[in-house]
């Protein structure tokens, strides 16, 4: 089961759920509201010249949008989707049966689009650029190659790591944009618009509980509120109120900061086991018994946003802000 508060991995259960929760235009998708505007600009203008969307580069942190967005971007420009993970595709042979299925004005939606093998992107370039795809049949004395018109289509890339792009791969994005997390206020809002989906109530005081808890993250907020809703539903309560939804945090253990378990017992014992650091990673994965890679991709970068760790070259060393979370004091110096 996926860690409540981790962004980066899904359940096919919460796949299909998302999918019934997602906005079909830019006017019904909250937040990203710069982004959205130039989206609007740029959407508008090429469905007036009658043509495809530049093809678009979305990256940021897992969980704030991007697949949604692509969404958005099809039914905007309406044409049809078609989603395929990077890494699934690993031959030639793959794209070319991917990108002859489209049909002018598709979108093909790449995620992970960093981890594309090179030899995809390669083919990939003169695709995106002339609408054509070269491919190389036969071997040594025998190989030709063919050259296969498509039809024009947008390509939406995702990534959570854009630096692992190769230069020629984003440059022939002509829009780039970066999502970015969320504020409070946003997160509430999308807090309510999940409960009218799920045609369950609830205060806006229980809203905002669900919202300081999520990370700036919708992925995270949905997630939340499901289990709050089942509280709800367990109790035969309609409407989702600030009392259940308190009893719920507590008993799902996410602190006031958003902060599960694991992220307790990491800081906890920097502090006590460590006298607030340094340590070392790998010695800190040992203690609490979590994998290094772990502690490193989805733990430590919230902890980081939120100022109560530092990273030093000796190791990681709890902040002034993590004692008083914890109400013991000043850290040494």
């Amino acid at each position: 089961m996926a860690r409540l508060l981790d962004p980066n991995e899904q359940n096919n259960e919460e796949v299909e759920l998302d999918q019934t929760l997602r906005p079909s235009c830019l006017e019904e998708y909250i937040g990203q509201e710069d982004m959205k505007a130039n989206l609007k600009v740029f959407i508008g203008a090429a469905k007036k010249r009658n043509e495809t969307l530049d093809h678009v580069l979305l990256y940021g942190p897992p969980g704030l949008g991007k697949t949604t967005l692509a969404y958005v971007i099809a039914n905007e420009m309406g044409g049809h989707i078609r989603l395929v993970n990077g890494p699934s595709i690993e031959k030639p042979s793959d794209l070319a049966m991917i990108l002859s299925s489209l049909s002018a004005g598709d979108i093909l939606f790449i995620d992970e689009i960093h981890r594309l093998p090179r030899i995809i992107e390669e083919i990939l370039y003169s695709a995106m650029e002339d609408f054509s795809l070269t491919l190389v049949v036969g071997h040594d004395d025998d190989a030709r190659n063919i050259s296969i018109d498509l039809p024009p289509f947008t390509l939406v890339g995702a990534t959570t790591k854009p630096g692992d792009l190769s230069s020629p791969l984003r440059d022939r994005f002509g829009i780039v944009n970066r999502l970015d997390y969320y504020t409070e206020d946003e997160i509430r809002r999308i807090v309510k618009r999940t409960a009218r989906v799920y045609e369950m109530s609830i205060d806006d005081e229980a809203a905002n509980a669900i919202a300081i808890r999520s990370r700036g993250t919708p992925r995270i907020a949905n997630r939340i509120f499901r289990r709050v809703r089942d509280f709800a539903s367990y109790a035969e309560q309609k409407n989702i109120d600030i009392a259940l939804t308190d009893d719920a945090l507590k008993k799902l253990k996410i602190d006031d900061l958003g902060l599960d378990d694991v992220d307790n017992r990491y800081l906890e014992a920097i502090i006590n086991r460590f006298a607030g650091g340094p340590v070392g990673l790998e010695t800190l994965a040992s203690t609490i018994g979590e994998e290094i890679n772990n502690l490193e991709e989805v733990y430590e970068p919230y902890l980081l946003k939120l100022g109560l760790i530092n990273k030093t070259p000796r190791g990681r060393v709890a902040t002034e802000k993590a004692y008083r979370h914890f109400r013991v004091g000043l850290y040494h110096d």
